[in-house]
């Protein structure tokens, strides 16, 4: 049936993902699949039927009104009446690729079954991806903790026929598109609207999007810094593995590896210094590039753990005869983590920063502002200014979210994470990252075209060239916005040979 993937219980990775990203594939439900979702939603309504107590969620109201019960008559329209009336996002629209990955991840987390839906339910769910019917979902209005409450209701009141859509470019009522495509739609069952609502995939999906921008560019950051390094004249020792055997953290000790292999062969590294030491933003790249890595690592599992659990509430447990009502919405593992993803990912951009600077100062035989005619020209000078700006940015939005809560729903929802603004700031910061590293990046290659007709190494050579594809050697003061962009874009799509 072509390139399908079939969403399961089985662990969904970082990988896997990527390749479901890339290969623009289309999503199936697993037969293992159907039978859990089904086989619970059997469950739940024998439960409903036979159970005349409270039951949260399924014949009682929300929040705050969870003792006031709901006739079994009524529990369809209860559920209708949670997507519609928690529909209140606000603020800039989230990009379709991360909305789309909220697709993806609800799917997979429903397909655990232990949520109670209907099979037709996630069915529709993985049409919209299939068929790149992207709901119109905001940046903010997410507490993160009883779910990504606004978030999702704005992503599932297509299923209700209602809210809007992006189609084939143009935004349109969601009724219409679903008229078009010969789609009615799905009448909630008991439970349904909060398995659909109660959920953190706003968060992660976020999470998961930052990260594999994250895992570039910690990649690149070496690359960059070494280019610098190559640039500025810098000396090897630093990078000697004797020195990161005594302080053996691991992404300390991968990160002078990669350099070592990027600069082997240079001429540059190889010629007599005149200089003693350089600068921490060079001779420390181990330890900051390797504390990142190690940060990033630790992350990426709490996250990977996250869109492979379920997070509504309640939960169904049909072979244990429960459904319980608990937490598993709380979103604080994801606020934390994605305050401390901005906080370590913003120092890539704080170091690289002062590598540039350093760069066009006029030193060690580089002219200042890596310009001919200094004075005449301005060169690099603004890039740097621009940087700078930048890097402030980071730190004012490095500030945690997680340390905040706000009272909810009338004191029953009395602590809450965060983690949506820690998700939405952190991509920001993520992203001005990405900037800084191109900005450097311009700035190197720069200075390493003027050592000739001394060589950087093999590895460094190949990659300049690369990047001279997209950005060309500055001769005289020109408009340079235009190359800072190609930059970005040559971080987000370029593709870097193995120095292992």
């Amino acid at each position: 049936m072509g390139n399908i993937h079939y969403i399961s219980p089985d662990y969904l990775t970082f990988d896997k993902i990527e390749e479901i990203l890339e290969s623009g594939c289309k999503l199936a439900l697993s037969e293992e699949a159907i039978k859990l979702i089904a086989n619970c939603r059997e469950y739940l309504d024998k439960k409903v039927a036979s159970h005349p107590d409270p039951i949260y969620g399924i014949n009682t109201g929300f929040g705050s009104l969870c003792n006031k019960s709901i006739s079994n008559d009524e529990l369809g329209q209860l559920q209708k009446n949670l997507v519609m009336s928690h529909a209140c996002g606000t603020g800039a629209e989230v990009r379709d690729e991360i909305v789309k990955l909220m697709l993806l991840l609800k799917a997979h987390a429903l397909s655990l079954g232990k949520s109670g839906v209907q099979v037709e339910t996630v069915e529709r769910i993985i049409d919209m991806y299939n068929n790149d019917v992207v709901p119109v979902v905001f940046e903010m209005g997410s507490l993160g903790a009883s779910g990504d409450l606004a978030p999702l209701a704005n992503l599932f009141l297509p299923l209700l026929g209602l809210g809007e859509v992006y189609y084939k470019g143009t935004k349109y009522p969601s009724s219409e598109v679903f008229a078009e495509l010969g789609w009615m739609p799905i009448e909630l069952k008991s439970k349904e609207g909060l398995a659909l609502l109660n959920g953190t995939q706003f968060m992660s999906a976020h999470a998961v999007y930052s990260l594999l921008k994250t895992f570039r560019l910690v990649k690149f950051a070496d690359i960059v810094g070494a280019t610098s390094l190559e640039a500025f004249d810098g000396r090897l020792e630093p990078f000697t593995d004797l020195l990161h055997q005594i302080r053996p953290h691991e992404g300390q000790i991968e990160t002078a590896k990669n350099i070592r292999n990027i600069l082997k062969g240079s001429q540059i590294m190889a010629q007599p210094k005149k200089h003693v030491q350089d600068p921490y933003s060079f001779r420390c790249i181990p330890q900051v590039h390797g504390a990142t890595k190690d940060s990033v690592k630790h992350i990426s599992k709490v996250v990977e753990i996250e869109i492979n659990s379920v997070t509504d509430n309640p939960t169904v447990f049909p072979e244990e005869d429960l459904v319980l009502s608990g937490g598993n919405f709380h979103g604080q593992p994801l606020a934390v983590n994605l305050d401390y993803l901005a906080i370590v990912v913003a120092e890539l951009g704080n170091i690289s920063e002062r590598r540039t600077a350093q760069l066009i100062l006029g030193l060690r035989g580089l002219p200042e502002f890596l310009v001919a005619n200094p004075g005449l020209n301005s060169g690099f000078m603004i890039p740097q200014y621009a940087a700078a700006s930048v890097v402030s940015m980071n730190k004012q939005l490095c500030t945690p979210c997680s340390v905040d809560s706000i009272v909810s729903s009338n004191g029953q929802e009395d602590h809450v994470s965060m983690g949506a603004n820690a998700a939405t700031k952190a991509l920001k910061v993520v992203e001005n990252v990405e900037r800084v590293l191109a900005i450097e990046l311009m700035n190197a290659a720069q200075g390493v075209d003027l050592r000739k007709p001394l060589q950087p190494s093999p590895y460094i050579a190949d990659f300049v060239g690369q990047f001279r594809l997209s950005v060309p050697f500055i001769d005289e003061d020109k408009v340079m916005y235009k190359e800072m962009d190609e930059a970005v874009k040559f971080l987000q799509h370029g593709k870097f040979g193995n120095f292992n």
